[in-house]
C-alpha cells in the first residue's frame, strides 16, 4: 500500500493525531466547497473581458464542481491503490496549476479546461481522501468531527469572497487567479499530515493486482441497498438547487443596485452563520437520542433551506438580502454538517469510500444541470425570482422525499445497528461484506473467520492490498467491529 493509506489497527483512536487530520480536513473542505462559489466574484469581469453571457461564465464554477463530484470513483480507486497522502499531494499541485494556467487564458474554453477541469480535479483528489482518513480516526466522536471539518466551507467562503473582490480590484481577474493558485498549494501541506492510524504492524507488500481485485476497488453492490438508493435520489434533487442561490447571490445583489463591496460581503454573512451552524449541528447529531434519527434531521435541514429560497425570491433591499443570508446560512450549514454523516450511517464505514465515490458522481450530473440552467434562464428572462423559486422547490422536494422514503420504505425493517438509519442499510452491509470475503476465498484459502462484519480498517486494507490475512482478522474479532 502507498504511503498514507489505511492500515489495520485496534479501532479509530477518536483523538491524538486525529485532531491534526481533522484540521487538514477543515482546510481541504474549505477549499473544495468555497472555492467554486468564491470564483463567482470574478464573473462580471470575465463577461466584460470575453464578451460572453452570464451562463457562459457560470460554466467555470459548474465544471469545477462537476469535476469535484464526478471524479469521486476515480479518487476512491487511487486512494485504495496508492494511499491518501500521495493522492492529496498530487491533487494540491493540480489545483494550483489549474488556477495559474487560467490566469493566462485568452478564450473561455481555455478557462474551462484550466480553472474548471484541472483545478476541479485537484480539489477532488484532496476532498475525498481527507474524508476517508477522517473516518479512520473517529468513530464515537464522528458526528462532531464531521461537523467541525464541514465548518471549513463557511470559514473559507467568508474569507475567499472578500479576498477575491480585493484581488479583482487591485490586480484584475488574471492577477487574482494567479495569487489564488498559490494559495491552493496549502492543500499539499494538508496531504502531508495524512499518516495512517497507528497499528500493530505494517502490512506485507501487496501482490500484483488481478482483474478481480481491481473490480473490488469500487464496491458497486452498495447500489442494491435501498437506503443508499434513497440517499442518492435525495442528493440528486438537492444538488439541482442547493448551490444556485450561493452562486447567483453576488451578481443578484449587484443587479439590484447594491455596491460591489457590500454585495461580496453577503457571501461572508452566509459564511459567518454557517461557521456556527455546522459544528453546532454536528454536536447535536452526536447526542445518543438524536443520532439514530439523523436522516430526519437532514430532511428538516433540506426543507428549511428550500423554504428559505422560496420565501426570499423577491428580496431586493439590502436588509432583506441580509435576512436571507442569515436563514440560508443556518439551513445550509445544517445540510453540510449532516450529509456525510447520514451516508456513513447508511452504508457503514467499510463501504463508505465506494459509496462516497458513487454519490459524488451522481451529484456531478445534477451540478452540470442546475447552475448552468439557472444562468441560462437569467440571460433569457433577466429575472432572478423564478430561479429562486425553482431552486427552493428542488431542495424542499429533496427533504420531503428523504423523510417520506425513510419513514415508509425503510423503517419497516428492524435496525441492525445504532448508526444505521434503516434495516436495509445494516443488513446490506453484512451481506456485502460476506460476499467480499467469499471473493477472497477464491484466491486464497483462509481458515474460518468470525461472521461478525470486519472493522473498517481491515476492510479498507483488504481492498487495497488484497493479501487476505486471515490470522489478523481472527485476532481482531468483534471488539473492533464495524462502525
Amino acid at each position: 500500500m502507498g504511503a498514507g493509506g489505511p492500515r489495520r489497527g485496534a479501532g479509530p483512536p477518536d483523538g491524538g493525531w486525529g485532531w491534526v487530520v481533522l484540521g487538514a480536513c477543515f482546510v481541504v473542505t474549505g477549499f473544495a466547497y468555497a472555492f467554486p462559489k468564491a470564483v463567482s466574484v470574478f464573473f462580471r469581469a470575465l463577461k466584460q473581458d470575453f464578451g460572453a453571457g452570464y451562463s457562459d461564465t457560470a460554466w467555470v464554477s459548474s465544471i469545477m464542481l462537476a469535476m469535484l463530484y464526478g471524479t469521486g470513483p476515480v479518487s476512491s480507486i487511487l486512494v485504495t491503490r496508492f494511499g491518501c497522502r500521495p493522492v492529496m499531494l498530487v491533487g494540491g499541485l493540480l489545483a494550483s496549476a489549474g488556477m495559474v494556467l487560467a490566469s493566462f487564458s485568452t478564450r473561455l474554453v481555455e478557462l474551462y479546461l484550466s480553472a474548471g477541469v484541472l483545478t476541479g480535479l485537484g480539489l477532488a483528489l484532496n476532498f475525498q481522501p481527507s474524508l476517508i482518513m477522517l473516518g479512520l480516526y473517529f468513530e464515537r466522536r464522528r458526528p462532531l468531527a464531521n461537523g467541525l471539518a464541514a465548518a471549513g466551507s463557511p470559514v473559507f467562503l467568508s474569507a475567499l469572497s472578500p479576498l477575491g473582490q480585493l484581488l479583482l480590484e487591485r490586480f484584475g481577474w488574471r492577477g487574482g487567479f494567479l495569487l489564488l493558485g498559490g494559495l491552493l498549494l496549502h492543500c499539499c501541506a494538508c496531504g502531508a499530515v495524512m499518516r495512517p492510524p497507528p497499528g500493530p504492524g505494517a502490512p506485507p507488500p501487496p501482490p500484483p493486482s488481478s482483474g478481480r481485485q481491481r473490480r473490488r476497488l469500487l464496491d458497486v453492490t452498495v447500489c442494491a441497498d435501498r437506503a443508499f438508493v434513497v440517499y442518492v435520489v435525495t442528493k440528486f434533487l438537492m444538488a439541482l438547487g442547493l448551490f444556485v442561490p450561493a452562486i447567483l447571490l453576488v451578481n443578484y445583489a449587484k443587479d439590484a443596485g447594491v455596491p460591489d463591496a457590500e454585495a461580496a460581503f453577503l457571501l461572508s454573512i452566509v459564511g459567518f452563520v454557517d461557521i456556527v451552524a455546522r459544528p453546532a449541528c454536528g454536536a447535536l447529531a452526536g447526542l445518543p437520542r438524536l443520532r439514530p434519527h439523523v436522516p430526519y434531521l437532514f430532511s428538516l435541514a433540506l426543507l428549511a433551506n428550500g423554504l428559505t429560497d422560496l420565501c426570499s425570491a423577491r428580496a431586493r433591499s439590502y436588509s432583506a438580502l441580509v435576512a436571507f443570508c442569515v436563514a440560508f446560512g443556518l439551513s445550509y450549514g445544517m445540510v453540510g454538517a449532516l450529509q456525510f454523516e447520514v451516508l456513513m450511517a447508511t452504508v457503514g464505514a467499510p463501504r463508505f469510500p465506494s459509496a462516497l465515490g458513487l454519490v459524488l458522481l451522481v451529484e456531478a450530473v445534477a451540478v452540470l444541470i442546475g447552475p448552468p440552467s439557472a444562468g441560462r434562464l437569467v440571460d433569457v428572462l433577466k429575472n432572478y425570482e423564478l430561479i429562486f423559486y425553482l431552486a427552493g422547490s428542488e431542495v424542499a422536494l429533496a427533504g420531503i422525499f428523504m423523510a417520506v422514503a425513510t419513514k415508509c420504505c425503510l423503517r419497516r425493517h428492524p435496525s441492525g445497528s445504532q448508526d444505521a438509519p434503516s434495516g436495509p442499510g445494516s443488513e446490506g452491509e453484512a451481506s456485502d461484506t460476506e460476499e467480499a470475503e467469499a471473493e477472497v476465498d477464491v484466491d486464497s484459502e483462509p481458515p474460518m473467520v468470525s461472521p461478525e462484519p470486519p472493522c473498517s480498517l481491515e476492510t479498507l486494507e483488504e481492498a487495497s492490498a488484497g493479501t487476505g490475512e486471515p490470522k489478523a482478522e481472527a485476532e481482531g474479532g468483534p471488539e473492533s467491529g464495524s462502525v
